[in-house]
Order: structure tokens, then C-alpha cells, then sequence
């Protein structure tokens, strides 16, 4: 029963962690059991997160939730195949581990890793944030220079191609459900902004996502990340830090929206109850 959610796209600097925390926080304020899973061996961009949140908690006496977090090692050995064998099993145990919990969240790397593919294949919902430029779009379609038509599926859309293929010849019941969420979109309309909507549009029904506004290009979000801070622990009369403004605000809707968007089974239930 418990409901795996991967952030994943092969390029860096798409907000994955961001998401990945503001997923994290979200559901554990709405009562649920969640577990955080880094597999940025290198970054580990999400476990510094969880890290600072930690600290600030200790240093200012605040109540913050917090996720289980269990440690995926990435294997060392000097075999390809052997190496690959141990970090399959490893993941493997530590999501057979979480067992009651109600979901697990998943920041994959910014590149083509065996853990990250094995990820995508335990997936309930892949969450891709994407940038809203073209250099990021490259990694879900490849497009035509001359007419500008999408001409095919590209790398990332082949990696979750493939984790929908293994999963299905697995027996796993229940398909992956794919969000791609636009990115740091700026406030002010822009030819490049209204082109990357409709060929976004137009490729996912093509090759099977669903779309979702994400969050907007704010400053808020990196200055949260010393303090181990969301926008959802902001606001409230016991809040550790106040929302100063209504952007502020506004970003914590989008962060709403992106949860309501995930159309989460279980969590649907209890919002409904």
C-alpha cells in the first residue's frame, strides 16, 4: 500500500530537491507516515536539506515534522554487474523496510544511474520538474531545427519508457503516473513561455504525462534551504518564521496545487474524510 514518489530528470538544476522537500513536508503535515530517499550520492542536495532542518529545529526549540530517512549506499565494487546486483538489493531492502509507510519520496540524481533507474521502476508517480527553457525540454523530445516539430521521444522520456515497461513485465499492478511540472516560470508573459506550453501540450499526450504548474522562480525557495525550511512551515501563529509577503503566499498555493495535481490515492482519502 505505500505509494513511491520519484523526482527524477537527468539534468541538474531543475528544482528535483526543492520539490522533493515541499512534497516531503506537505504530506507529512496532512498526517501521513512519509519516507525521504536521496540517491544523489554525490550532491545529496535533499539530505542537506533534511540535515539544516534538523539544526535549525535543534537551535531555535521548534517543532518541525520530520520523514524517516533511510540510507540507499551506492556499491563499490569493481564489477558492473556485481556492483549493480548489490545496489539493486540494497535498494530493495530498504523500500521493503518501509512497509507502513504511507509514502516514499524519491530524489533521484541528475544523471543516468543504475539506482535511478531502478527507481523509476518502483515508481507510483514520477514527478519531473523542468525548467521552462528548451535546453530542458531536449531531454523529453528531440525537435525538428527547421519546423520545429517534435520528432521523437529523447533520452529522460526513453529512462521512464523503460521503467513503465519493467514494471509491467514485473507484474506490478497499477501503472506509473507521470507529472511534468513547469519550473521557476517567470511572472511575465514571453513568446518562449507560450511555445514551450503548447509543445508541452502537444508531447504529452503523445507519450503519456500529465502537466502541472510548479513553482514560480522565487527567491524564497534558496533561502529556505540554510534553514531546512518549506513555505508550508511558514505562516501559522506558531510558525518559526512569518510570511512576509503575498508572494509569499501565492508560492505556498502553488505548492497546494502541485499535491492536488499528484491526484495521491490515500492522500486524496483523507483530504476527502
Amino acid at each position: 500500500m505505500t505509494h513511491v514518489i520519484v523526482l527524477g530528470n537527468e539534468k541538474g538544476g531543475s528544482g528535483k530537491s526543492t520539490a522533493a522537500m515541499h512534497v516531503v513536508v506537505a504530506l507529512l503535515k496532512s498526517g501521513h507516515k512519509v519516507a525521504a530517499i536521496d540517491l544523489d550520492m554525490r550532491q545529496r542536495s535533499l539530505s542537506r536539506y533534511i540535515e539544516n532542518r534538523k539544526n535549525f529545529s535543534e537551535s531555535k526549540g521548534k517543532h518541525l515534522v520530520f520523514p524517516v530517512m533511510p540510507e540507499v549506499k551506492p556499491s563499490t565494487l569493481d564489477s558492473r554487474e556485481a556492483a549493480r546486483a548489490e545496489e539493486t538489493a540494497n535498494l530493495t531492502a530498504a523500500l521493503q523496510g518501509l512497509e507502513e509507510v504511507d509514502f516514499v519520496v524519491i530524489d533521484c540524481p541528475g544523471a543516468d544511474t543504475h539506482l535511478s533507474r531502478l527507481a523509476h521502476a518502483h515508481a507510483d508517480s514520477i514527478v519531473t520538474p523542468l525548467n521552462d527553457s528548451f535546453v530542458d525540454f531536449d531531454l523529453l523530445a528531440r525537435l525538428d531545427p527547421e519546423t520545429g516539430k517534435v520528432v521523437g521521444p529523447s533520452l529522460y522520456s526513453e529512462l521512464v519508457w523503460s521503467a513503465r515497461k519493467r514494471r509491467a513485465m514485473a507484474g506490478i499492478p497499477g501503472g506509473i503516473d507521470w507529472v511534468v511540472m513547469r519550473n521557476r516560470l517567470a511572472a511575465t508573459r514571453a513568446r518562449n513561455k507560450a511555445e514551450m506550453g503548447r509543445k508541452l501540450e502537444d508531447l504529452a499526450g503523445r507519450i503519456g504525462f500529465r502537466l502541472a504548474r510548479g513553482f514560480g522562480d522565487r527567491v524564497i525557495y534558496r533561502e529556505l534551504f540554510p534553514m531546512g525550511l518549506t513555505l508550508l512551515d511558514l505562516g501559522g501563529a506558531d510558525a518559526p518564521v512569518r510570511l512576509s509577503t503575498m508572494s509569499h503566499i501565492t508560492a505556498r498555493l502553488e505548492i497546494r496545487s502541485l499535491i492536488a495535481t499528484l491526484k495521491l490515492p490515500r492522500h486524496e482519502a483523507r483530504e476527502a474524510a
